[in-house]
């Protein structure tokens, strides 16, 4: 039986969460004899938004494959780049004429991945429907992949885990991203798709989201606007290590990587 290991990594913020990459997924790589690593990015640069230095960065450290979601557009570095970017997709569920691609088509030696990228509208605003787009893109061009990963950049647990079962058996995987907490969901869903309604983030780990703490804190005491910063300090990388059945297209098991960063 065919085996082929993904590793999807959560929401990486900033420097920090670019230093866990570097320093914790040679060890990953080796430890799941992992076949592929995704990763979401869309606040990788200063915690807002990606650039082209830093989509290099990542890839040179080992991510093969990057998603986004409502903050893709913060720098705007990402507005020409995007076109051009092999392996960086946005929501596919942005109206038409918008730069860049919702999805896309990867060669593997064992296998065609196709990786779908979407965004809910629950609290979220300037989107199509993700449930309807994801139907048409996964029967008209998506039909070639032996496996489809769907990143789903939503707000709403509800919205989430409906799309999980509307997609059940007709994806390999859909994994939530955006809120930047990991939640403990992650099972196979009835007809072989894997499943969690968020993977969580890959950055400051004594912060809140990603940011600095005291920002927060204060921005509920005060109501007042402030400046987010991302927070200084160690790293937790998050994300869910799958192995899929290649014959079946199925996921047998989806495991949470949760890993904070060794201070002494």
């Amino acid at each position: 039986m065919s085996k082929f290991r993904v590793l999807f990594i959560g929401d990486i913020v900033g420097r920090p969460g670019r230093r866990g990459v570097r320093t914790e997924l040679p060890a990953l790589k080796e430890q799941y004899k992992l076949d592929l690593v995704i990763a979401n990015v869309e606040n990788a640069a200063g915690g807002f938004g990606i650039t082209k230095k830093v989509a290099e960065e990542l890839h040179a450290a080992g991510i093969d494959l990057m998603t986004s979601g409502n903050h893709i557009w913060d720098k705007k570095d990402s507005y020409q780049f995007i076109d051009e970017c092999p392996y960086l997709i946005r929501p596919a569920n942005y109206p038409p004429g918008v730069p860049g691609r919702g999805y896309l088509l990867h060669e593997t030696p064992q296998c065609k991945v196709g990786l779908l990228n979407l965004s809910g509208r629950v609290f979220l605003t300037g989107t199509d429907d993700p449930f309807r787009v994801a139907h048409d893109l996964i029967e008209n061009k998506l039909q070639e992949a032996d496996l489809i990963i769907v990143d789903f950049h939503a707000e709403a647990t509800a919205e989430k885990v409906a799309l999980g079962w509307f997609l059940d058996g007709r994806v390999s995987a859909v994994l939530g991203t955006h809120t930047h907490i990991q939640t403990a969901d992650n099972r196979v869903l009835e007809q072989g798709t894997a499943y969690i309604t968020d993977v969580g983030m890959t950055g400051p780990f004594n912060s809140i989201l990603g940011m600095k703490r005291s920002t927060i804190i204060n921005k509920f005491l005060n109501q007042m606007p402030t400046r987010f910063e991302v927070e200084k300090g160690p790293y937790t990388l998050q994300g869910v290590v799958i192995t899929f059945d290649l014959n079946s297209a199925q996921a047998e098991t989806i495991e949470r990587i949760f890993l904070t960063e060794r201070v002494i």
